[in-house]
């Protein structure tokens, strides 16, 4: 938008020495303009639907059992993580997408109607949940940290699946998920991971 304001602040000048050039720059600068403000608004509009899906996965998850902690957006080296869980079952790291479309699996590939997304969710999670782990092994905590993709519009088929080591689910399947008798970490261990965590690693 900046470059289209310039453009049109030059046409405007152009204008005083060559009305036709200045017309066709001025012309040029709305076209640009519009084009800038068509798009920015769809990143604003995505921006709002993938904020709705993160508060309510978030409403979810607060209602875990006493002895899970969730962090919200969690600062994992340069990338920012919606959701790290951490609990007697392990570590996790949610990625919470909001997608209109019916989402299924196919050959590995996460669809959304049939069609592959303009990003691959699955690698966003894989590469958070890495990066997650890595965090925590600095500090001295060297333990899984699991990739979770989560649906907050139960829009997934399959309503929880897994690929690739990565855990996909609607929203609706996560305090199922989570709420298991499972104990990966022992309490104490549990007690120094989340004192780390909280001290923002």
């Amino acid at each position: 938008m900046m470059a289209a304001i310039f453009f049109a602040g030059f046409a405007a000048a152009v204008c005083c020495a060559d009305i036709r050039t200045g017309i066709a720059f001025l012309a040029l600068s709305l076209v640009f303009g519009g084009y800038c403000l068509f798009h920015g608004l769809k990143r604003v509009e995505r921006f709002f639907i993938g904020a709705r899906g993160e508060e309510k996965v978030c409403g979810i998850l607060k209602n875990l059992p006493e002895k899970y902690h969730v962090f919200n957006d969690f600062i994992a080296g340069r990338m920012h993580v919606d959701h790290v869980v951490v609990g007697p079952a392990g570590v996790f790291a949610v990625e919470t997408k909001f997608w209109r479309g019916r989402v299924t699996i196919e050959e590995g590939h996460i669809l959304v109607d049939g069609r592959l997304p303009s990003r691959a969710p699955l690698a966003q999670v894989q590469k958070e949940a890495a990066r997650v782990k890595a965090a925590l092994f600095k500090k001295g905590w060297d333990g899984p940290v699991i990739p979770v993709l989560v649906f907050a519009s139960d829009t997934f088929a399959a309503h929880i699946a897994e690929v690739d080591g990565a855990v996909i689910l609607n929203a609706r399947e996560l305090m199922d998920s989570f709420s298991v008798d499972r104990v990966v970490i022992p309490d104490a261990d549990l007690e120094r991971l989340v004192t780390l965590m909280e001290n923002n690693v």
